[in-house]
């Protein structure tokens, strides 16, 4: 496996081949392989492809930190995954410069509902609990939360995911061998277990501040959209939310206090005409037409199955959100949204047939373990 990946790592390291222009010769010549050997007549013919740059990649010897770096991720079995390998987002290949390929710590299969979840590092206590509660409540209804495994909303938003025994994605500024924040490395192992971590940058890159504008295109380019949670005014959250954007995703924002200083970018993305988010159903409502195809066709042709989300109407969205993994009585839950218990039994019976609420003995209603 490392001598198919050999040719990758090489292409990557050509001095002047960024993301790109690696994208535009793969997309050309489907491998890196093929670059190498392609005529230079066809090479120059690569658009910001210049006659130094093909002999660059004619004169290329494989270095000895290329060898090195693939030894480490085979002694740590970390996966490498290609540009062209079928467990590549399909999202994230759709972007004008994806990463030739990611270093991936757990599973990064099946990942094309995918939802990224962003905010303030310095978060505050309400910012912290509505993340937690609205990640636990995507990942009951299978969707999967993308964020950055940084302090505050980031940490918020997987510890929330994994509460609600989904899966989460966490994406790095820094290699895989260089955990940041450095208190986040139990989380780190928790995420690989049903989801994954994952890097574009090189095993022991370190945090440095220039990858995390960087890392935020992979972010939101491998979601179908991003929820800012909070961000001041000059936050990189906005960042994320403003590739988003470029990228043809959805941005939603979720509201703060007025006196907030860390509500203003969250304030002024809303103003701009991002999706005001108070609940998960928000969210779903909005990606509702995205994740119930049959298929997504991915830039090679090749369809891949995407999971159908059940279609909710606004009673049973409104049920659903009351509910958690932990078995409340219908009439509780009755009493809770003031709903009359016959037409909330009809809900809790189609919902119960759709494969996301459980009924325990007792008349005992929770959302469905995955």
């Amino acid at each position: 496996m490392m001598e198919e990946l050999l040719p990758w790592f090489s292409l990557k390291s050509v001095p002047g081949i960024g993301n790109l222009l690696f994208k535009r010769l793969i997309d050309r010549f489907q491998s890196p392989e093929r670059v190498f050997s392609a005529p230079e007549k066809d090479l120059v013919q690569i658009n910001g492809l210049s006659q130094q740059l093909v002999s660059s990649i004619k004169r290329y010897t494989v270095s000895k930190q290329v060898y090195e770096e693939l030894n480490q991720v085979a002694k740590k079995k970390y996966k490498i995954i290609p540009l062209t390998d079928i467990d590549y987002p399909p999202l994230l290949r759709q972007i004008p410069d994806p990463p030739p390929f990611l270093y991936v710590y757990g599973n990064l299969s099946n990942t094309l509902k995918n939802i990224a979840v962003v905010g303030s590092r310095n978060a505050t206590g309400y910012g912290i609990s509505t993340t937690k509660k609205l990640c636990s409540d995507l990942a009951a209804l299978n969707m999967t939360v993308v964020s950055g495994m940084a302090r505050g909303i980031d940490t918020a938003a997987h510890e929330g995911a994994l509460a609600g025994k989904g899966k989460t994605i966490a994406v790095l500024g820094s290699g895989l061998e260089n955990i940041y924040p450095a208190e986040n490395r139990k989380l780190f192992h928790r995420i690989s277990e049903s989801g994954a971590v994952i890097s574009e940058f090189s095993l022991m890159a370190e945090p440095d501040a220039r990858n995390f504008p960087v890392r935020n295109r992979i972010i939101s380019g491998i979601s179908l959209g991003t929820v800012v949670v909070e961000a001041t005014k000059k936050s990189g959250s906005l960042i994320t939310a403003r590739l988003a954007a470029e990228q043809n995703r959805e941005v939603f924002a979720v509201p703060g206090s007025i006196q907030s200083f860390k509500s203003i970018g969250t304030h002024t993305l809303i103003k701009e005409g991002a999706k005001l988010v108070e609940h998960a159903q928000d969210v779903m409502e909005e990606l509702a037409h995205q994740i119930q195809l049959d298929n997504l066709e991915n830039p090679e042709g090749q369809n891949q199955p995407v999971q159908q989300a059940p279609s909710l109407t606004t009673d049973e969205f409104r049920v659903l959100n009351a509910l958690d993994p932990y078995p409340v009585h219908i009439d509780n839950l009755a009493r809770k949204i003031s709903m009359k218990s016959s037409k909330l039994s009809s809900i809790l019976l189609h919902l119960e047939l759709k494969g996301i609420v459980q009924q325990s003995p007792g008349k005992l209603f929770s959302l469905e373990s995955k």
